[in-house]
């Protein structure tokens, strides 16, 4: 348990002083599409599982293209717009379903919901690291602790579904009552 409690402790350290890139900390020229993977995959490897994987590919791009949920690069290339929405596409497509990632900015500024979306997740990771250390300090079984992580995340998850559901229907009522 040694090699996993030093593995566990010092991510958990990294997570007390991690940042997603600010707006103004995002590449100010545009990027192709290899570079937006190589740079999402530097930016956010914190969050993958082993350090070989990836949260981003070429055809996950093409798809979120394709189905609207992010704009068209300017000639092959991909601006702030497309990475901060990349970022939040990447850290939340495990938790939300793409529409309702999507359906999160719709209508909203991307720099307003960017950095909205960065203080909410910066401050909970924060927090999960902090809680995880002193849990561990505690003596708490890892497998339980791992449980009582997930069931909190599913359960927020929960909560968030039910919210945008709320709204997509209240907007499908106004939309109706103006037909």
């Amino acid at each position: 348990m040694e090699r996993a409690e030093q593995e566990i402790l010092q991510w958990a350290k990294a997570g007390e002083k991690f940042s997603t890139p600010g707006w103004e900390e995002l590449p100010g020229i545009p990027l192709y599409m290899d570079q937006v993977i190589f740079y999402l995959k530097d930016s956010l490897g914190f969050f993958q599982r082993e350090p070989e994987g990836s949260l981003l590919t070429s055809s996950m791009i093409n798809n979120y293209v394709k189905n609207g949920v992010l704009p068209h690069p300017d000639k092959k290339k991909y601006g702030k717009e497309h990475l901060a929405a990349l970022t939040v596409l990447c850290l939340l497509k495990p938790v939300l379903s793409i529409p309702d990632i999507g359906e999160l900015r719709r209508g909203q500024d991307i720099p307003g919901v960017y950095g909205a979306f960065l203080a909410a997740h910066t401050a909970a990771v924060r927090e999960t690291c902090r809680q995880l250390e002193e849990d561990w300090a505690a003596g708490q079984d890892p497998k339980e602790l791992a449980l009582k992580l997930a069931a909190e995340a599913n359960a927020k998850r929960a909560a968030a579904q039910r919210i945008l559901a709320a709204l997509e229907r209240e907007d499908q009522e106004k939309g109706k009552s103006k037909k």
